[in-house]
Formats: structure tokens, C-alpha cells, sequence
């Protein structure tokens, strides 16, 4: 199966534009394995400017047909630049583990996941805590 997600957001000096293909292979009605990989782009004129870009693998298990819980390995390099009073530039490797669950219909799951690595220095999450939006065709 495939999926995946694509975000755009534009306004007054700002760009953010993300892709994130999926691809998933399912071994059985149980379980899934499958990996990703993602590029995000994001500038503030005059002060901020980002490029992120990684993979991931990622594991599904669904004890029963309506809810999903997953693990994800992410690495992400991420490359940014400040601009103004903070000039100056960062480049780093990022590692996430994730742990989620959801709720499941048909091929759309709704859910939460938490990075187990989350640092908050790490510069590419505000928070452990994200909710998420699968979709696979």
C-alpha cells in the first residue's frame, strides 16, 4: 500500500512546503511493515530558513481491526539557517522513536504517537506528542 502526506503554507515572507511518501507491505491482517522518507522546506523572510530531510521505517499491528498501534524509526538531517540579531547556521542528524495508537477505519487511521528520543533542544519538534492522520491506498 502506499500514502503518505503533502503540506503547503504560504503567507506574508512565509514558505513551508513538506512531501512525505509512504510505502507499506502487508504481511498479514495483523501486521505491517513499511518505510518513508521525507523532505520539509521552511522559511521566515529575513530570519529564519530550513531543510529537513530523512527516512524511516516504520511497523503496524492491529490486534483488532479498528485500532492500529505502530513503531517508527526516523532519521532526519537537518539543515537551517538564522538570519538577523541570531545569524548564523546549524546542521545536525536527528533521531526519533515513536510509539502510537489509533483508531482505524478502513484504509484511515486517527491517532497519536510520542517520541521516546524527544529532547527539547532538539531543534525539530516542538513536542513529544504529536497526533497524526494515516492514510494507505
Amino acid at each position: 500500500q502506499f500514502g503518505g502526506g503533502l503540506g503547503l503554507g504560504f503567507g506574508s515572507g512565509f514558505t513551508n512546503i513538506a512531501v512525505s511518501p509512504t510505502a507499506i507491505y502487508n504481511i498479514n491482517s495483523y501486521v505491517s511493515l513499511g518505510t518513508g522518507v521525507q523532505y520539509s522546506f521552511l522559511k521566515q523572510k529575513g530570519f529564519y530558513s530550513s531543510n529537513i530531510y530523512g527516512a524511516s521505517f516504520i511497523a503496524l499491528f492491529n490486534p483488532i481491526e479498528e485500532i492500529q498501534l505502530s513503531t517508527e524509526l526516523e532519521q532526519l538531517r537537518v539543515n537551517r539557517s538564522f538570519e538577523g540579531l541570531l545569524s548564523g547556521s546549524d546542521n545536525f542528524w536527528n533521531t526519533g522513536l515513536f510509539v502510537g495508537a489509533g483508531y482505524r477505519m478502513d484504509n484511515v487511521t486517527i491517532g497519536a504517537r510520542y517520541n521516546l528520543f524527544f529532547k527539547t533542544d532538539n531543534g525539530v519538534y516542538g513536542d513529544a506528542f504529536m497526533p497524526f492522520v494515516r492514510v494507505f491506498f
